[in-house]
C-alpha cells in the first residue's frame, strides 16, 4: 500500500522536476571554475601531460578509464583545439632549501598549428624578469615567491610562474605541470631509461658520478643528478637547460619505443607509480582534447631551442635577452614561424639526440 502510494505521488510531481541537463550542466561549470587554476591527479596526469602533448601517440580515453579523481576532465571532452599550443613545464627539486623551492628548469613546448613537430624552449632559470607583486628578480624565483616558504604551494608557484612567463613571451599557455625530481625518477625508471648523448664529460659535484662524452642510457637517479648540474659546467645553467632537453626527448623516444602509451595495460601501469604529488594546470582546452593533436603531428622528433640571452651580468650573474636575437625569436614564437626561424639561426638549435 505505502509503496503504491510512494508510486502515485512521484506520478504526479513527475512532471513538476527540472530537466536533468541543464542542471548538470551547471554543476559542471561551478566544479570546474573551481577548479580551473590547480588540478591535482592522484592517478599521474603528469604522463599525460608530459609524454603526451610532446608528441607521442596514445590510444582513445573515455572517463571510465580515467582515475576517478582525474581532475583533467574538468570540461567535456570536445574536438581537438585548432592553432598553436603552448604547454609549461616546470622541473622543480623535491628539497626545500633555505628559500623555498626553486624551479631548476623551465621548458615551454610549442605545438606549430600546422602540426609539424613540437618544439622545446629553454627559459634560463637565471633570467631577469618583471615577477607581479615582487618587483624584478631571476625567473626561477617566481615559483618560490609563489609557493611560498615553509609547506610550499606547488600549484601556487606554478600559477605566479605561467604570469611571468606569458608576460615574458607573449603566448597564452594552454595547459601546464610541476614536475618534480621524485616524479621524474619514477617516470623514467618505468620507461627503462633515456638514452643522452653527451658532447663533453659531466661530473656531478652532488654524487661524484661522471657521465662520460657520448651516448649513455640514464636510469630515474642517474637523470635527476644530470639534471642538477650545473656547477663546473662552462655555460652553467644555460648547459644544464640543455642537458633538460636532451633528457625531455629522450624520455619521448623511450615511451615510444616500449609502446608504454599504445599499451593501456602498460600506460595505466605507469600513471599508476608516478604518485601523488603532482600538480597539472589545464586553464584552456581540456586536457583530453590538447591530446587530440598528436595524431596529427607529422614528426615527434623535437627541436631544442633556447632563449637568446646575453652574458651574465650584475649581482648573481643575470642573465637578459639578447637585444638583437630575442625580439625576432619572440616574434617568431608569437606568430607561429619557428620553422623560418630555426632555418635562418641554425646555431641556435640545441642537439636534441
Amino acid at each position: 500500500m505505502i509503496e503504491d502510494d510512494l508510486r502515485a505521488a512521484f506520478a504526479r510531481h513527475e512532471a513538476l522536476a527540472p530537466p536533468v541537463g541543464p542542471v548538470r550542466s551547471a554543476i559542471d561549470r561551478l566544479a570546474a571554475a573551481r577548479r580551473r587554476r590547480r588540478l591535482r591527479l592522484r592517478a599521474g596526469g603528469v604522463a599525460l601531460v608530459l609524454l603526451g602533448v610532446l608528441g607521442v601517440g596514445i590510444p582513445q580515453f573515455t572517463p571510465d578509464r580515467v582515475a576517478e579523481d582525474a581532475t583533467l576532465l574538468a570540461k567535456p571532452a570536445g574536438s581537438a583545439p585548432a592553432g598553436a599550443l603552448n604547454v609549461l613545464l616546470l622541473g622543480v627539486d623535491d628539497a626545500v632549501g633555505e628559500h623555498g623551492r626553486l624551479a631548476d628548469a623551465v621548458l615551454l613546448v610549442h605545438i606549430p598549428a600546422d602540426r609539424s613537430r613540437p618544439y622545446l624552449i629553454s627559459l634560463p632559470r637565471d633570467l631577469a624578469v618583471p615577477i607581479p607583486g615582487h618587483g624584478t628578480d631571476k625567473l626561477n624565483a617566481a615559483f618560490r615567491r609563489g609557493a611560498g616558504e615553509g609547506r610550499p604551494d606547488l600549484g601556487r608557484g606554478y600559477e605566479l610562474t605561467r604570469r611571468v612567463v606569458t608576460d615574458l613571451t607573449g603566448v597564452r599557455v594552454a595547459a601546464g605541470a610541476v614536475l618534480t625530481y621524485p616524479v621524474l625518477r619514477r617516470l623514467t625508471d618505468r620507461v627503462g631509461g633515456v638514452e643522452v648523448c653527451l658532447p663533453r664529460e659531466v661530473r656531478s659535484v652532488h654524487t661524484d658520478r661522471v657521465f662520460p662524452t657520448g651516448c649513455q642510457r640514464l636510469d630515474g637517479a642517474a637523470s635527476v643528478d644530470l639534471l642538477r648540474q650545473r656547477h663546473g659546467l662552462p655555460q652553467g645553467g644555460l648547459d644544464r637547460d640543455r642537458h633538460a632537453q636532451l633528457l625531455a626527448a629522450g624520455l619521448i623516444r623511450q615511451a615510444g619505443e616500449k609502446e608504454v602509451l599504445t599499451n593501456p595495460a602498460r600506460f595505466f601501469a605507469l600513471i599508476g607509480d608516478v604518485g601523488p604529488d603532482l600538480v597539472v594546470d589545464g586553464d584552456g582546452p581540456p586536457l583530453l582534447d590538447l591530446l587530440k593533436v598528436l595524431p596529427d603531428l607529422r614528426s615527434v622528433d623535437p627541436v631544442g631551442i633556447s632563449l637568446p640571452v646575453g652574458p651574465p651580468e650584475g649581482p648573481g650573474d643575470r642573465l637578459t635577452p639578447d637585444p638583437k636575437e630575442a625580439p625576432a625569436f619572440l616574434a617568431a614564437l608569437r606568430e607561429d614561424r619557428l620553422a623560418q626561424w630555426v632555418a635562418r639561426h641554425p646555431g641556435q638549435v640545441n642537439r636534441t639526440r
